[in-house]
């Protein structure tokens, strides 16, 4: 138990007049203590600042002067001082900032004894409406404002006529409403206490009491210093206290109170009681025990006369005592400590509850309750209150409580309650509680179910109970041990509930399983619908689902873009061998078809199956559409189709599918075999069938062959007729067969006289082919003869090379004199002149120049090439010459009749062939040297020339003229290139 005081007293000033003679009175607000003296002076301590001073208020005034009484604001800002004397009675304001203060001329000659203060509306700098008690009973309203140095206004409020007595205290309190201002007024007297209300100005709602009664409150006793205070929580007061002579009283504000008095003003006083008094003492309101008694240190001289009054500063919540001379600090510590014991011994268990500061105090209260709930029967309640005990009882002994008396239900309904106040880290407690109120709730649903022998308990307590331990296991899904919890259901025989119970705990396998044995399919493929749910159920329960209800369950399957068809393929499959009804809709054709078409699906197991429902229905229309389409069609690199066409001949073959066998054949190139098939079934289609080749000629004739066979030896009219109609038949094959043709597959007794006209005609044909052939045979002669005509006019062709020309490599004169001569061998030459070349585009080069141009700029392998034939030409041409007879063997003999150039020829030719094909300049070479630009300008120069020439061939007759040395002629062999 805490024995510390509530209240404790603090000496906080000892002579706190200064010498100014004796403390009359005292005030207090916002850390401010504003004290008044039996010789006129008003002493300010300001704690908040840390600083005092003192004011003369007797200045000018004759006599000896005392304060009367001295009020301070809330907020430490505003104060006002009455002083009495010899020469009468006068009222000051002094505002915290001023250095003296002002009298409030209106008011000369009043006596002051009480001030209520706007609390609501008061600000630093005015203080708004005021509202004054007299000591001849009357009321004034005053504002003052720090500026203007003066009184705004003072206004006459109110007179005690009948009862003329001075006005002890006041107390002002403001609440807004829709119609403005609502003030609440109460003012005392030694004997009584009025309260004015009422909404607008002060001077309003104080003028309608001029014709209706005041309500107050009368104590009997007198008294000579009667206050009133009003106790302020969160700037709103809520409760007051008076003191009058036959005691304290005391009560509640409620000032949103709707009672009215006799006298049509609102009540807002409530719980009112009187304390008496004899001492200083600390009183407990509630209960109206002496809690403690309060000693002060006086001094001698003070003693005697005791403690003068009580202030009280809302703003800072303290406390003060003063006597004559000394200012003491009451201090509050911890004053609701024992309450909560106060309002449990008195039954108010809320209050007691609202005042306990720790859990074994509300364990003491829960307990008290609990007890007198168990002990008048009340189970129920009683058991609330015991699962919220934690530490006065243990769980083993409350639940005794109940098992001693048989209360299984209270039992079970103080499980549930402790469920709701344990906290979550008490997993094993938590798992433990909720798993015996399973039991429990099981036990219960039975019994109702044994005693509730109605066949309808969808209304009884029985549907109740159900509810709520289904609302219990989806609240607990997450404590509750699943395998325990099952086997607790399925024990007590509850599959509706375990079925619950697997579905909150997401076992859909469970849940599924049930609702197919109970014939729910759409249920079963409600949880497979469900997100989360694994699309692997949907595989395992797909041929339950679909014998049950094939209908939803493929609209089920249509509204999912997840699923693999191939995995549905055995329940498909197993649906599609029971009989079904003729003009019924086959829902396994109806998937497979959404899968092929809207899904695109290539898996061959699911267009075989396809397949196969349509081989087996008496239309094959639908077959037939299915093997034409596409169904790869548009895509990279895929197939046009995706059954296996083995198995659908073999289906087909199997089903006397004639048609759709006709086109598999077809489509798998085996056309002879899908000819003579459709020959079975028809003609027309043999023949369409017989036309679809179009890359083979012998294939096709050979077709229509079988067609025509077929044809001529299934007419059955007479003999001229077949005739007629076999010639018929050759009109239709676009002239590849002829008469001829079909003359075997006639009998051989035929007349040739039946066919006359029909030879007759294939005999023309013959003789139009060849004249025409003739005259293609004509044109290729003469066409022969020109180009050997042409050949032998360029052996005549030459080029004119200037005598200054330069070689496209070195820059040197192309008719100049070479040094050296080892390229040149195997070359007819003239004179000193180097081997060289020229192009029709008019650029020349030396043929030593070119070979290594080339070779540079050409890629490694051509120019290996080349340089081998150069290596080759070169040993030819040093050689001596050897002799090749027929045998192969070598003569050392010259003979001009067997001797042979022409190996010499070849490598020379195949040499120009790899570096005069084309002017490195103009050619492909010059492309990848980037050299276009400079060949385009020497083009345009050259651009008469047509042919090129190889300048080691050369012939010419030679005018060595020295005195015209401009231009050397040279007739010249045509070197014949097919890109030049």
């Amino acid at each position: 138990m805490d024995l510390r005081q509530v209240f404790t007293v603090d000496l906080l000033e000892r002579y706190a007049a200064k010498g100014h003679g004796v403390i009359t009175c005292m005030a207090s607000g916002n850390d401010v203590i504003v004290l008044g003296t039996s010789t006129g002076w008003l002493i300010r301590h300001d704690f908040g600042g840390g600083d005092s001073y003192d004011t003369d208020l007797s200045t000018g005034r004759a006599g000896e002067q005392s304060i009367h009484r001295v009020f301070v604001d809330p907020g430490g800002s505003h104060c006002i001082a009455t002083v009495i004397g010899t020469g009468g009675s006068d009222t000051y304001y002094m505002h915290a900032k001023w250095s003296k203060p002002r009298v409030l001329v209106k008011l000369r000659g009043l006596v002051v004894n009480a001030v209520a203060w706007n609390r609501q509306q008061i600000t630093e700098v005015s203080t708004r409406e005021v509202i004054l008690g007299t000591q001849n009973g009357q009321l004034y309203e005053i504002a003052v404002d720090e500026k203007d140095k003066r009184e705004k206004y003072v206004k006459f409020l109110f007179e005690l006529i009948e009862f003329p007595v001075p006005f002890e205290g006041l107390q002002m309190e403001t609440a807004s409403s829709n119609n403005g201002t609502r003030y609440y007024i109460m003012a005392v007297t030694s004997t009584r206490l009025y309260s004015f209300t009422g909404i607008g100005l002060l001077e309003t709602i104080f003028a309608s009491y001029v014709e209706r009664a005041v309500h107050f409150m009368e104590l009997p006793g007198e008294i000579p210093n009667s206050e009133l205070h009003f106790f302020i929580k969160q700037r709103r007061a809520v409760h007051f206290a008076w003191l009058s002579g036959a005691g304290i009283y005391h009560g509640g504000l409620n000032f949103g109170a709707q009672n009215r008095t006799p006298n049509g003003d609102i009540n807002f006083v409530e719980n009112k009681a009187l304390l008496s008094y004899s001492k200083v003492k600390v009183v407990n309101r509630i209960s109206e025990q002496i809690v403690e008694e309060l000693q002060f240190d006086q001094t001698s001289e003070t003693a005697s006369k005791g403690i003068i009054g009580l202030s009280i500063d809302a703003s800072a919540g303290l406390f003060y005592a003063y006597d004559e001379n000394s200012i003491f600090q009451v201090s509050v510590t911890d004053e609701g400590r024992d309450m909560w014991k106060v309002y449990l011994d008195l039954k108010e268990y809320a209050a007691a509850l609202a005042n306990c500061s720790d859990p074994f105090q509300r364990d003491q209260v829960y307990l008290v309750q609990a007890e007198a709930a168990f002990s008048s029967k009340d189970f129920f309640r009683a058991a609330s209150f015991f699962a919220k005990i934690n530490y006065a009882l243990s769980f083993e002994e409350i639940t005794l409580k109940f098992i001693g008396i048989g209360e299984q239900d209270a039992l079970r309904t103080f499980l549930l309650r402790k469920l709701d106040s344990l906290v979550k880290d008490d997993k094993c407690q938590i798992m433990m509680i909720s798993t015996w109120a399973t039991e429990l709730y099981l036990d219960k649903i039975n019994r109702l179910l044994l005693e509730d022998d109605s066949p309808d308990k969808r209304n009884s307590e029985y549907q109740s109970v159900i509810m709520e331990f289904r609302a219990f296991l989806s609240d607990s899904k997450d404590v509750l041990d699943e395998a325990t919890t099952m086997t607790l259901l399925e024990s007590y025989g509850r599959v509706d509930e375990l079925v619950y119970f697997a579905s909150l705990k997401e076992q859909h396998e469970i849940v599924i399983h049930h609702y197919i044995q109970q014939g729910e399919a759409k249920r079963a493929l409600d949880v497979l619908q469900k997100p989360g749910v694994s699309v692997e159920l949907q595989y395992k329960f797909a041929p339950d689902l679909i014998m049950l209800d094939a209908y939803e369950t493929v609209e089920s399957w249509m509204t999912r873009n997840d699923l693999n068809p191939r995995k549905l393929i055995p329940a498909m499959m197993s649906y599609s061998s029971e009989p079904h009804a003729k003009n019924e809709t086959h829902e396994v054709i109806k998937y497979l078809e959404y899968c092929v078409h809207r899904l695109q699906n290539e898996d061959p197991g699911v267009h075989n199956l396809l397949l196969s429902l349509y081989a087996k229905k008496e239309d094959d229309s639908t077959l037939l559409r299915f093997l034409q389409c596409k169904f790869g069609k548009g895509r990279s690199n895929g197939p046009d189709f995706f059954y296996d066409p083995k198995y659908a001949l073999r289906l087909c073959l199997k089903e006397k599918r004639m048609r759709a066998c006709v086109h598999i054949y077809s489509m798998m190139f085996m056309h002879e075999e899908a000819v003579a098939l459709a020959l079975q079934v028809d003609p027309e289609l043999a023949m369409a069938e017989a036309d679809k080749v179009e890359d083979d000629e012998d294939l096709r004739k050979k077709l229509w062959l079988m067609v025509a066979k077929h044809v001529v030896e299934q007419e059955k009219g007479t003999k001229r007729e077949n005739i007629r109609k076999a010639i018929a038949f050759l009109k239709e094959t676009d002239g590849l067969l002829k008469i001829e043709d079909i003359l075997p597959f006639f009998p051989d007794f035929a007349l040739i006289d039946d066919f006359k006209e029909a030879i007759c005609s294939s005999l023309e044909d013959y003789n139009q082919q060849i004249e025409k052939l003739k005259e293609e045979m004509n044109d290729a002669t003469h066409g022969a003869d020109n180009i050997r005509n042409d050949i032998s006019a360029l052996a005549q062709r030459y080029a004119v090379v200037d005598r200054d020309e330069e070689c496209g490599v070195c820059r040197r004169v192309i008719l100049s004199a070479g040094a050296d001569y080892r390229i040149s061998r195997g070359y007819t030459t003239m004179g000193p002149l180097s081997p060289f070349y020229v192009f029709p585009c008019g650029h020349a080069f030396h043929a030593q120049c070119l070979v290594a141009h080339v070779t540079k700029c050409t890629d490694p392998n051509q120019a290996e090439h080349i340089l081998d034939l150069q290596k080759q030409l070169t040993l030819m041409s040093v050689e001596p010459n050897v002799n090749v007879n027929v045998n192969g063997g070598l003569n050392g003999v010259a003979d001009d009749s067997i001797t042979s150039v022409a190996p010499v020829d070849k490598i020379r030719s195949e040499l120009d062939d790899a570096i005069a094909s084309e002017c490195p300049f103009c050619g492909d070479l010059m492309i990848s040297e980037d050299k276009f630009d400079t060949c385009l300008h020497n083009l345009s120069r050259y651009f008469h020339l047509e042919m090129m020439y190889s300048a080691s061939e050369i012939h010419s007759d030679f005018d060595a003229s020295v005195d015209n040395p401009k231009s050397l002629e040279f007739r010249a062999h045509s070197f014949f290139n097919g890109n030049h």
